[in-house]
């Protein structure tokens, strides 16, 4: 697929800080540690991986997460008390490279089954920043790198339906293995997540067939792997500050892009500031909306699970790029 893959800067800001974290119970989805219960006991790092979880597992799991939720996952840090909990569980699922705590964590706990989600499917590079923008852009490039994992490999790959789906399908066979006395019921679990997620899929695959644009702009470099599927640009708006106001020379070029282009709406999403992205709106006479990484699940979400929040981005894509 012929995508165009063009970044303003170079760097994916996170702005949210982060937030001091009790015990693993406080985030567990019946209020039971990892360990302590008599149930398969996964300890997920953040939601995306929650869910699978959840899903996968069903009644045969009791979920533990780390990251609470409204806190920006990037940002997490972990206490002595939780890492060593950790250990205690059965499982802990997580996605290397997104959250540094976590894989030292990870690496330091002594849980026998390990599920790094970023192993059962193919990362890819998105960090083909442009650097003539402004001075800076080698360093933006190196923390942009930074915020990726250091390889390059950019981690946001829930947001890709199809690439989400290959994750649960290796979850489900690690849950298959490290439980095999619920093997069947996990199996059954994942065949009926398969569906839909492939029903995701088609309905993004469709709906975004036809538009009139396929450029977005959007506050953080989270969409690569959703642009490259269904044929979209991503225009990533960052700086090193995420509070800070865009430059009148980039504000220029944003128009130009926007009106070449044909950008309607600059996105912002729900745990990060939205103050750059509204900043530039208004300065460019575009519209604003919400396109959630869904790195986390609040009363803020336009829904209230992963795939009622992927409809939600979906709607507003195609508002945004003029779908027929």
């Amino acid at each position: 697929m012929n995508v165009r893959r063009r970044r303003i800067s170079g760097i994916a800001v996170t702005a949210a800080t982060a937030i001091g974290l009790g015990t693993l119970s406080a985030c567990s989805s019946d209020g039971s540690a990892a360990g302590n219960t008599d149930k398969f006991d996964v300890v997920a790092s953040f939601y995306p991986m929650e869910y699978l979880a959840e899903q996968i597992g069903g009644d045969h799991v009791n979920v533990t997460t780390l990251t609470e939720p409204g806190q920006e996952p990037h940002d997490l840090e972990l206490s002595a008390k939780q890492t060593a909990q950790m250990g205690e569980a059965d499982a802990v699922l997580y996605l290397k490279s997104l959250q540094p705590a976590v894989d030292e964590a990870i690496a330091q706990s002594g849980v026998k089954t390990k599920i790094d989600a970023a192993t059962l499917t193919k990362l890819e590079d998105h960090g083909d920043v442009e650097h003539d923008h402004g001075h800076g852009g080698e360093e933006h490039a190196g923390e942009e790198h930074a915020h990726e994992g250091g390889d390059g490999l950019d981690p946001h790959v829930w947001l890709d339906p199809v690439k989400y789906a290959e994750i649960a399908e290796g979850v489900a066979r690690a849950f298959e293995k490290a439980d095999p006395d619920h093997a069947a019921d996990y199996r059954a679990n994942a065949e009926a997540l398969a569906k839909k997620l492939g029903g995701l899929d088609t309905a993004f695959k469709d709906g975004l067939a036809k538009t009139g644009t396929k450029v977005f702009f959007t506050n953080h470099a989270a969409f690569g792997y959703l642009a490259e599927r269904y044929g979209l640009t991503q225009e990533a708006i960052n700086g090193l500050d995420p509070e800070s106001e865009p430059s009148p020379a980039r504000i220029k070029e944003l128009q130009e892009e926007a009106k070449a282009d044909g950008v309607t709406t600059v996105f912002y999403e729900t745990l990060v500031s939205g103050k750059t992205a509204k900043t530039l709106a208004k300065d460019a006479g575009l519209k604003t909306d919400v396109l959630d990484p869904l790195e986390g699940i609040t009363d803020k979400s336009r829904g209230d699970d992963y795939v009622a929040v992927m409809q939600s981005n979906l709607k507003a894509l195609r508002t945004a790029l003029g779908a027929e």
